[in-house]
């Protein structure tokens, strides 16, 4: 937007702060080469587009703005002389996207002094050469540092999900090699055992029934149902004392396994029944190696079923095989992050899932939202863990005004309010020395704002800290953009 050029007067201008020390000649050329642009109430420039100029406020009221989702959040309201917006980055030339950082807007009649960029960045070079330097190593300094930073952040994070998910892995992995040892040792019984029945005088038609008797208990060991302890432990004192009736020894060591196969007295007399008296203890015995071979193979199916399912949300998690941007379940992405961060999460601490599982997927970088929920678990976490380890952690998705809410409740000691305006500051963080980078939070909302045009906000008491991130349900597929 243009204003009404009026006369520059060097003096004038000389009167601002930024220019108080300037000689009447570099005065003159400013005005000569600048001008004075009076505004009416509205937009100056808006954020994104071509930063062409350098604005100085001479007199009247300028709100600067941020855009956040769909809305404009007002970042500065002043009346103050001499403050300055605009293309204060032109000096570092194309190393650097120029466009206007924020978007200005003046709320009655403003009067500023108006530098091109490129004049702006000729005389801060001719004027100033020893401040440029000291103003480009400060900003592509803080560019690398915040990068190397970032990286250490995102590898320790690595590591922690990295030693999380080998001690998830190590458990169904250790399950499977002891039940396929036991299983290897039960078969070899279940030979002899069958050796001995072979030897006896007993007919073909009693063998092909113990046979047909095997396959039915096998198929009954997949049907089992699911008992109480206490109708598991009612069940187990009928089956003890129904062996010990009919002879057969160590019947409270059989009958645990028999009820968690789903057996029961109805079953064992059928089998006494088709086999006879004499051969019912090695039958028994037989039957028991058949169920627990099942039980055993049901294990190891479990476990190798849970070291798959770990994999999948391993490649979930880190989204090695999907496109960088696509539409996305983000209960999906959160689900596998939980998963990931398992062994961090406590004995004490539980995790309630709220989701609403009508919302649509939504368009997003699937692995970028992966770390900003990684770094609001881990958060959450860590307040509950220094307070003594015991709290809920509550995941919650909903619909918020066209936006898909994802909430992080948690019932730590919450975020004192002298530094919550403070917690997404680069380098900011409470965590002990080696501990934390202060760039969690930081990288967060700039993953959340700047890369999806959402919104990252906290509300915090003692005992109720809710983070918020709110994504568009829409969006166009956009160019690759830097965090």
């Amino acid at each position: 937007m243009s204003g009404q050029v009026m006369p520059c007067s060097p003096t004038e201008v000389g009167s601002l702060f930024l220019f108080e020390k300037l000689t009447p000649e570099q005065l003159g050329r400013l005005c000569a080469e600048g001008r004075v642009e009076l505004f009416q109430p509205g937009p100056v420039y808006t954020e994104g587009d071509p930063a062409t100029c350098f604005y100085t406020l001479i007199e009247g009221t300028v709100v600067l703005s941020r855009r956040v989702g769909g809305d404009d959040v007002e970042v500065i309201r002043t009346s103050q002389r001499g403050v300055y917006a605009g293309a204060m980055q032109s000096y570092l030339g194309d190393r650097v996207r120029q466009v206007y950082n924020n978007s200005m807007r003046v709320t009655a009649p403003s009067r500023f002094f108006v530098l091109p960029a490129d004049i702006f960045a000729d005389v801060m070079r001719e004027w100033f050469p020893m401040a440029v330097h000291l103003l480009e190593g400060l900003f592509f300094g803080s560019k690398s540092t915040q990068a190397a930073v970032g990286q250490r952040e995102r590898l320790l994070a690595l590591g922690s999900l990295s030693a999380g998910l080998t001690h998830e892995l190590n458990n169904p992995a250790a399950a499977a090699v002891r039940a396929t040892s036991t299983l290897r040792e039960r078969i070899a019984k279940m030979r002899h055992k069958l050796a001995l029945i072979a030897e006896g005088p007993f007919s073909r038609e009693v063998l092909a029934s113990l046979v047909e008797i095997q396959e039915r208990t096998a198929e009954r060991v997949a049907k089992a149902p699911v008992l109480s302890p206490l109708e598991a432990t009612d069940r187990e004192d009928t089956l003890t004392d129904w062996l010990e009736d009919h002879g057969i020894d160590h019947g409270w060591q059989l009958a645990p396994t028999f009820v968690q196969a789903g057996l029961d007295v109805d079953w064992l007399e059928h089998v006494a029944a088709a086999v006879g008296e004499e051969i019912l203890p090695n039958a028994v015995g037989w039957l028991n190696y058949t169920v627990e071979t099942e039980l055993l193979m049901n294990e190891i199916e479990d476990s190798t079923t849970r070291v798959s399912q770990l994999v999948d949300a391993a490649k979930q998690y880190s989204q090695l095989d999907r496109a960088p941007y696509r539409v996305v379940d983000v209960h999906e992405l959160l689900d596998s992050t939980l998963l990931m961060l398992s062994g961090k999460i406590g004995p004490g601490i539980r995790v309630v899932k709220e989701y609403d599982r009508t919302l649509p997927p939504v368009p997003a970088y699937p692995a970028e939202l992966n770390q900003v929920w990684t770094n609001l678990v881990d958060n959450a976490v860590s307040a509950m863990n220094g307070a003594g380890g015991q709290g809920t952690l509550t995941l919650r998705t909903a619909l918020d005004r066209e936006q898909l809410l994802v909430e992080f409740q948690d019932t730590g000691p919450g975020v004192p309010p002298e530094i919550k305006d403070r917690i997404f500051d680069p380098f900011f963080t409470t965590k002990p020395v080696g501990e934390g980078t202060g760039l969690g939070l930081d990288i967060s909302w700039r993953i959340v704002v700047n890369k999806h045009h959402g919104t990252l906000r906290v509300d915090s008491v003692p005992g109720d800290t809710r983070f918020q991130v709110l994504l568009p349900l829409t969006a166009e597929i956009p160019d690759e953009e830097p965090v």
